[in-house]
């Protein structure tokens, strides 16, 4: 896994919104035809995966699935307030004895970019990964952290 800080990164809405185009296509094409026909993967550059954006009083957390996923097949980028999140999951060698009915387990690249919704100190952000979990941890700056305002009596 590495993490460095420039990418080219798209914006994310827009990598969701095709993303859920191709789902629904792909959808489409699949119900009629149920088991008769394999899976029909309209479009085949690769998959999405789910993920969490959640913030605490000093850092913003970022969950993303990635079962199946060696650390070494995952690239963590930041770059002007967007994080990216991209790597590739390798298709397992197939077993040409028995045929498919069905196969809905998605292969290939990915990526995923959020613009984040707080400035962060980019040379404290961490990342770990756990039991096909990814969490990377971006401490918010100081200047977007809550701030306690005393009152003051006169």
């Amino acid at each position: 896994m590495k993490l460095t800080r420039y990418s080219q990164a798209t914006t994310g809405n827009q990598v969701d919104h095709w993303s859920s185009v191709r789902n629904e296509i792909n959808r489409l094409f699949d119900v009629p035809w149920g088991v008769l026909s394999p899976s029909s993967q309209f479009f085949d550059e690769g998959w999405v995966p789910a993920l969490d954006l959640y913030e605490d009083r000093d850092n913003l957390v970022v969950k993303a699935e990635l079962p199946g996923l060696s650390k070494d097949e995952i690239d963590i980028s930041l770059h002007e307030g967007t994080l990216a999140i991209s790597g590739e999951r390798k298709e397992e060698k197939k077993d040409e004895t028995n045929g498919s009915y069905r196969s809905e387990r998605f292969f290939g690249r990915f990526q995923r970019t959020l613009t984040l919704p707080k400035a962060v100190d980019a040379g404290k952000v961490q990342a770990t990964y756990k039991d096909g979990v990814l969490t990377v941890t971006l401490p918010k700056t100081e200047e977007a952290k809550p701030r306690q305002i005393q009152v003051n009596v006169k």
